[in-house]
């Protein structure tokens, strides 16, 4: 009888720990996750992820290296086992989406998406610079055909389903407008030199389903942050000489605040109760901003302003009471999110373009350099590793299934523990 008992216990022991782990594998896939357009699967940066790795160089921790032709500043995507990137083709004035092999970073297909002259640019930018956008059944995509914004999806094959030129587009610094999707829309941003606008367009036929002026008329780069604030859904971005809320189903305007500064090409962040917001030129703030009030809220919705050492270009991150940035020429700044208190300053490299990114509570700063500063967030300055890996960069990270994904000047790393 006491055998009998045994191996029943033994049994039940066994299941029990079988069910453990069964649900730590299912615990451990749930927070697996795509990185499906610009910033990932939120637009702000931030991975839910814990096993995202902290410590690399040119030899260690990579799973596989492979060269990307021609120019592109555009990050990479990631769903499931494709990942998409687009570049371009100078020499043959293409624009080309490729997609390749998560396992072993092999081009599966690459595609010419458009022919067209090459636009002028400013020395930071490209001409592939807007990261697409994928639903998981399609890829869209987004570059200037001359004077005119041009978007595209093609299926995950390749095939082209759609394109169409919703509006012009005029900069003497180029083109950058990632494509956003909610519901059944692909949602960009014309903020350019002219008649400067925000369009939704069907996801199905490209056709424009909303199509709203924006003031001021001048060149901005941002893509939109939507949430759910206030009982109403929000689109904000920052460009054109203001920060504006809008209806991302109907374009329509909730709020909007003037200023403080002319041009913007840094995303802004929410961490649940403020927005924040780094810019720009000529004039440098960033501001946190009450997201609710109607109509114009400037001078009843800012709750704090600082004027140093303030992003341009790289998109900051906000992680749980802490909100961080980074100045393009390398200064890393700390604050108390509720009051804008800087906790610390530091200066990590000469110049940074790629946006933050977080996960596990650390921050990932990437230089220009290809030099990945890893700090953690909190009130004292915390390096947790510092990471060469041997080649310049301007696109940011993506994250997706415990790996980073880097795209340099001329290759693109996936990194794993």
């Amino acid at each position: 009888m006491g055998g009998v008992c045994s191996v029943n216990l033994r049994h039940n022991v066994v299941q029990l720990l079988f069910g453990i782990m069964l649900l730590a594998a299912m615990s451990g896939r749930a927070l697996c996750e795509n990185w499906p357009g610009w910033r990932g699967p939120r637009g702000d940066g931030t991975s839910l992820e814990k096993n995202v790795p902290v410590k690399w160089s040119a030899t260690e921790s990579i799973v596989w290296k492979v060269p990307i032709p021609g120019k592109g500043h555009a990050s990479p995507i990631v769903w499931g086992d494709r990942i998409f990137v687009v570049t371009a083709a100078e020499e043959q004035q293409q624009r080309v989406l490729l997609c390749l092999n998560r396992t072993n970073g092999k081009v599966i297909w690459q595609r010419v998406i458009l022919e067209a002259p090459l636009e002028k640019i400013n020395r930071l930018n490209s001409r592939a610079s807007s990261t697409p956008a994928t639903d998981g059944e399609k890829v869209y995509v987004s570059f200037l055909d001359r004077d005119k914004m041009f978007v595209a999806a093609c299926d995950f094959d390749g095939n082209e389903l759609w394109s169409v030129r919703p509006g012009v587009f005029s900069s003497m610094h180029g083109y950058c407008s990632s494509p956003i999707l909610w519901e059944d829309k692909v949602i960009v941003n014309g903020d350019h030199d002219g008649p400067a606008y925000l369009a939704a367009l069907d996801r199905t036929t490209g056709e424009t389903i909303w199509k709203t002026p924006r003031p001021n008329e001048t060149r901005s780069y941002c893509p939109p942050i939507i949430r759910h604030i206030d009982g109403r859904n929000q689109m904000i971005l920052s460009g054109s000489l203001c920060v504006a809320s809008y209806d991302p189903d109907t374009g329509k305007q909730h709020w909007i605040i003037d200023g403080p500064t002319e041009q913007y090409v840094a995303s802004l962040v929410f961490n649940g109760e403020l927005l924040f917001m780094t810019c720009g030129f000529p004039d440098r703030f960033v501001q946190a901003i009450r997201p609710n009030g109607s109509g114009n809220v400037t001078k009843t919705h800012v709750a704090w302003q600082k004027e140093k050492d303030c992003a341009y270009v790289p998109s900051p991150i906000a992680i749980g009471p802490y909100f961080l940035g980074v100045s393009d020429s390398g200064a890393a700044t700390c604050y108390e999110a509720t009051s804008g208190k800087i906790l610390w300053r530091e200066r990590l490299g000469p110049h940074f373009s790629a946006s933050l990114v977080t996960a596990n509570g650390l921050a990932y700063f990437l230089s220009d350099k290809g030099l990945m500063t890893v700090v953690k967030a909190g009130p004292k300055f915390e390096v947790v590793t510092r990471n060469d890996i041997g080649e310049d960069m301007r696109a940011s990270p993506a994250i997706s299934d415990g790996q980073m994904f880097l795209r340099g000047v001329k290759n693109l790393y996936c990194i794993s523990k």
